[in-house]
């Protein structure tokens, strides 16, 4: 999307920065937008069939240019990074670098961003969380090793996706409403 590189010490994003910002963050640690997107499809097919899969990319693309999604990913990642390189201090270091169930500020950041999305938003977020389908499972999975911290980003990625999935459900919902009085449908 952004044609020049970005001047990433400045403050303020445009929304295409964030999600190439975002988009290049998330891919450093393993995760694609294809993996988000395959995720909120196939937690959305449970109620909607013949999900289109381009809704649940853009959905998935749209969700990453919000300076709340910006703010979390940038951050998450951040601190996963840290803690990979034991640059935090005690007893912080060995909570986070752990997963420790009891901490909980991971799954905080991820219920804040899906609730965004309402309470539709913060339980399909549950849902994933406890779920772990897809990069989620493979994220949490990977983080138990000695050298990887994924505390946060398995959050954050189920958030967006989360989010993702939401989002595919209101453009479906807006567009039977919109079939329903006989109105043009919106492609989105």
């Amino acid at each position: 999307m952004c044609e020049n590189p970005i001047d990433k010490t400045k403050i303020l994003f445009t929304r295409d920065e964030m999600y190439e910002l975002n988009k290049e963050r998330l891919e450093s640690r393993g995760v694609t937008i294809d993996d988000i997107a395959k995720i909120a499809q196939k937690q959305q097919e449970r109620y909607t069939k013949d999900i289109d899969y381009n809704v649940c990319l853009e959905s998935t693309k749209k969700i990453l240019s919000y300076p709340d999604a910006f703010h979390m990913i940038q951050l998450g990642i951040e601190i996963d990074e840290l803690a990979e390189q034991n640059k935090l201090s005690e007893p912080i270091q060995s909570i986070i670098k752990s997963d420790l169930g009891l901490f909980g500020i991971d799954e905080l950041l991820g219920l804040e961003l899906a609730g965004n999305f309402g309470i539709i938003g913060r339980t399909n977020f549950g849902d994933l969380d406890v779920n772990k389908p897809g990069i989620i499972g493979e994220l949490n999975n990977e983080g138990k090793r000695p050298d990887k911290c994924h505390t946060f980003i398995d959050d954050i990625v189920g958030a967006l996706a989360a989010c993702a999935s939401t989002r595919v459900a209101q453009v479906y919902k807006a567009n039977d409403v919109l079939k329903a009085e006989g109105k043009e449908v919106k492609k989105e």
